[in-house]
């Protein structure tokens, strides 16, 4: 049995919260500058190089690299192992997602009740936290700050099976397409497909975790994802909604089994700030 302090749980959720604001993972921030040098469209071109010098300044004057820093979300692989000292795992999680918040002057953007108070709780706090149990001892937990504006541009569609490959491919391109500049292009793309229909916004969120550039494993489910992103970018839409030849940065597609009548698909957009960072405890 391997034991994790409560204290070390906190420390390390406030400042991942911090550093995820103020730094964009070096894949994301690579494939952006690839864009760049790629794109023909003298206004798509410009936008893409506002947005890295975006990120040069947030990095080394250490500000946050958008103004939205998201709704933290947090997802932990948590060992049969360990056990949590001094607290449980969600107020250790709370606790340094608002001191990380505070200390790091980042913006407070969740609402006590959806749909009768929307009062800001302050401390950007509940976090939303999924947590999965895995074999041995190990702690990893992975912060994906998610703005509000690309959050809204997604989308859930119970298919049929019948659908198929062709029913996937275009309630994805028409999700993105729909969405138009609203989640700041160029994006990364979130799809999930299987399960039930939450479990396919998770599996859309879980698969914005997968770095910038790395397919999935499985051939069949990489071609999908390269098709994917080749039929988004064919639409034009472009940086900020402008124009251009990428409107996506990156596709990434993950999947598990589903019922016999069903075929649900999920799309969780991130946008250009597509901000994520991983720590072991």
């Amino acid at each position: 049995m391997r034991t994790v302090l409560y204290s070390s749980i906190v420390n390390t959720v406030r400042q991942m919260c911090i550093d995820a604001a103020y730094v964009l993972p070096d894949d994301v921030l690579a494939r952006i500058k690839q864009a760049h040098s790629d794109e023909t469209f003298p206004r798509a071109r410009d936008i893409l190089g506002q947005i890295i010098e975006n990120a040069n300044i947030a990095a080394e004057k250490k500000i946050p690299v958008c103004q939205d820093t998201g709704f933290a979300l947090f997802f932990v692989k948590m060992g049969c192992g360990v056990r949590v000292d001094g607290g449980n795992l969600n107020d250790a999680v709370n606790e340094g997602t608002r001191k990380g918040y505070a200390e790091g002057y980042l913006r407070g953007s969740i609402v006590n009740d959806p749909v009768f108070d929307r009062k800001n709780t302050s401390g950007n706090t509940p976090a939303l936290i999924h947590v999965d149990l895995v074999d041995g001892e190990q702690f990893e937990i992975t912060i994906l700050p998610k703005g509000g504006g690309c959050e809204n541009m997604g989308g859930l569609a119970m298919l049929k099976p019948a659908d198929g490959l062709p029913g996937i491919i275009k309630f994805v391109r028409e999700t993105v397409a729909g969405a138009g500049g609203n989640p700041c292009p160029p994006t990364v793309v979130g799809v999930g497909i299987g399960g039930t229909a939450d479990a396919a916004c998770l599996l859309a969120k879980k698969a914005l975790l997968r770095p910038v550039g790395v397919n999935h494993a499985d051939n069949r489910y990489a071609k999908l994802e390269n098709g994917l992103l080749e039929e988004i970018n064919a639409s034009g839409i472009g940086p900020q909604g402008l124009g251009g030849k990428h409107t996506a940065l990156w596709v990434s597609v993950e999947y598990m089994p589903c019922h016999i009548a069903s075929m649900p698909v999920a799309v969780s957009i991130n946008c250009h700030a597509a901000r994520r960072l991983t720590a072991v405890l």
